[in-house]
């Protein structure tokens, strides 16, 4: 149940027209990049839906595309098989010549479609990003993506798969395994951790939206999310509910002791539906103490493949903090 393994994308793109994105530009990223895909490869663009589409089970792209076309009644139960991770620069301008990062992490076999997203990029950066600009006719702000680097988050190597001008696109060869998540639970405190919440952090506890932060509730999700992600692109097992149960209890006896988190009110357009929904939640730091040993390796995983709704949006990010 530990083969699953996660690949991490670095985009640095350079601002070519000035360019002004929102505070939490993830979804957008995500919108952009993968209507992007679907606009390069979809061979039958007169299906409304790729449910509706003849070709899906062939469809190279359809597990990136689907996703974004469709609202699947099932999408809670079923996890994306990627997620952005968007600049942490905030909102504000960006001027010709500056440069613009965001991530990509991508899970399991997934990988393997890792040329279809490479082969996107002139789409990606035709489409422009961010807010429709008066003084551009109405246009968004264009970039140039100059380099693609695969990165591993715990060891820091990093590798160039892609260069602008070079035609050749490099292999991916850093990922991150459980060997690795093991290494870096090691070395974790046992009684006391804080956890800096990057991008809002939306989690359900009796369905309703998490206000304040709360051991059991985040533990609950992260474990729902792990193991549903290693059913779908790790080994097709995930924990058993008896497994689940046992941390839930755990976790019971874990107080936030110091909370500095506040709610953060965001929310995401959808050019399909024309609706508004609230993606908001929790940001700040958060400190746990009691006996925090038995999920040490489900933090790690957390940091990888974030937690709680919308995390495709780049939302759910946090960041383990020792404390003192």
């Amino acid at each position: 149940m530990d083969d699953l393994v996660t690949h991490h994308l670095l985009f640095i793109t350079e601002v070519v027209t000035p360019l002004e994105v929102n505070e939490h530009s993830g979804a957008a990223l995500r919108g952009n990049l993968f209507e992007a895909i679907w606009r390069r490869f979809c061979t039958n663009k007169a299906a409304s839906l790729c449910a509706q589409c003849p070709l899906q089970a062939l469809c190279p792209v359809s597990a990136l595309v689907a996703p974004l076309r469709e609202d699947n009644p099932r999408g809670r139960d079923i996890p994306r098989p990627y997620i952005i991770i968007p600049p942490q620069t905030g909102a504000r301008c960006y001027a010709p010549g500056e440069q613009l990062t965001f991530g990509l992490t991508l899970f399991g076999s997934i990988i393997r479609l890792l040329p279809y997203l490479m082969l996107s990029m002139s789409a990606f950066e035709a489409a422009g990003l961010g807010k429709h600009r008066e003084d551009q006719d109405g246009k968004r702000g264009r970039f140039t993506v100059k380099r693609v680097e695969c990165y591993h988050p715990l060891s820091g190597a990093r590798q160039i798969i892609y260069q602008a001008g070079k035609v050749q696109v490099e292999a991916a060869t850093l990922a991150v395994t459980a060997t690795d998540v093991q290494a870096k639970a090691a070395t974790l405190p046992k009684e006391k951790i804080t956890l800096h919440f990057l991008t809002p952090t939306r989690i359900k506890d009796q369905e309703q939206p998490m206000q304040h932060v709360q051991f059991r509730p985040l533990i609950h999700r992260l474990l729902e999310r792990l193991s549903a992600l290693r059913a779908e692109y790790g080994d097709g097992q995930g924990q058993s509910f008896d497994e689940r149960r046992h941390f839930v209890d755990l976790a019971e006896h874990v107080r936030c002791i110091e909370d500095a988190t506040h709610w953060e009110q965001v929310s995401s357009y959808s050019r399909r539906t024309r609706e508004h929904t609230a993606i908001g939640g929790l940001m700040g730091r958060a400190t746990f103490a009691g006996d925090l040993a038995p999920f040490h390796e489900l933090l790690v995983w957390g940091e990888l493949i974030h937690v709680g709704k919308n995390c495709v949006k780049g939302n759910g990010w946090y960041r383990i903090e020792a404390s003192g």
